[in-house]
């Protein structure tokens, strides 16, 4: 099977904006939902999840911000895309510099383009892994009312376990708006993941309370046999059936409930 065919049922646009020019997959039909993929890239397990979103009463947009979409995960071309967005490409902030990456600026232009398009009281926003605190960053745009972390591992280091790639304002912003607005942030992790430090959950209570609610499973929840830790809640490590299924469909009635979303689709 190529690549690209697990990409086969949705329609592809080139966005741009700013300095930047992206792919974008989108299908289904509803409010917006933003899913930003994990390292490697667009690959088929998080097209699965989307697919199982746009089933549930949503148009899904997908974009491709590194990797090759559609491709397939395998240990070299994970490690050569980590180098890449780690050492070589501007867009990406990994560090504990108080300060988003400047490929949000991207991602808010796509929400508002998203909102436009498809209507209802907002977009909903996903970040996996390297984009997971991109949800939380995206909040400064206003049409982004249902941000979702799986896995926020970013900034990376020893002494930065309770930080979040995010400005202070940015912060400041979501928080303003969780209070006046009646939203909320949803985040998702393994315990025991090295990528994502206990602290980095905790300062986001200390910082949003009960704003803030935290999914965090046991290792043995996620799928085993992957031959690294559990780490990806929605994608590599998503179990057949038990807690990182009951995870995924708090996701979707998240979004539900933000995006007014009545009921699931058939199916779902």
């Amino acid at each position: 099977m190529a690549d690209i065919d697990a990409l086969k049922d949705y329609e592809r646009l080139d966005f741009t904006d700013g300095p930047w020019t992206r792919p974008v997959f989108k299908r289904g039909t509803g409010p917006a939902v933003i899913i930003i993929h994990e390292i490697p890239g667009l690959h088929p397990l998080v097209v699965r999840y989307a697919d199982g979103v746009a089933a549930a009463g949503f148009t899904v947009y997908l974009p491709s911000l590194f990797g090759q979409p559609g491709k397939t995960v395998t240990t070299p071309y994970a490690l050569g895309q980590m180098f890449m967005n780690i050492c070589v490409r501007r867009e990406f902030n990994v560090w504990a510099n108080g300060r988003s990456s400047p490929i949000v600026d991207w991602l808010r232009a796509l929400a508002r383009k998203a909102h436009a398009e498809c209507g209802g009281p907002g977009v909903g926003a996903l970040g996996m892994c390297f984009t997971g605190g991109y949800a939380l960053a995206m909040m400064t745009e206003p049409s982004v009312i249902a941000p979702v972390l799986s896995q926020p591992s970013m900034p990376v280091g020893k002494g930065r376990e309770r930080a979040i790639d995010c400005s202070a304002a940015e912060i400041a912003c979501a928080k303003r708006r969780f209070q006046d607005e009646d939203l909320s942030l949803l985040g998702l992790a393994f315990e025991g993941d090295g990528f994502v430090p206990p602290g980095r959950f905790d300062m986001l209570r200390e910082t949003f309370g009960d704003r803030f609610e935290g999914v965090e499973l046991k290792q043995e929840d996620g799928q085993q046999g992957t031959g690294v830790p559990s780490h990806s809640v929605l994608t590599i490590h998503l179990a057949r059936s038990g807690p990182t299924r009951e995870a995924e469909a708090r996701t979707l009635s998240f979004f539900r409930q933000r995006l007014r979303v009545d009921s699931p689709a058939a199916g779902d």
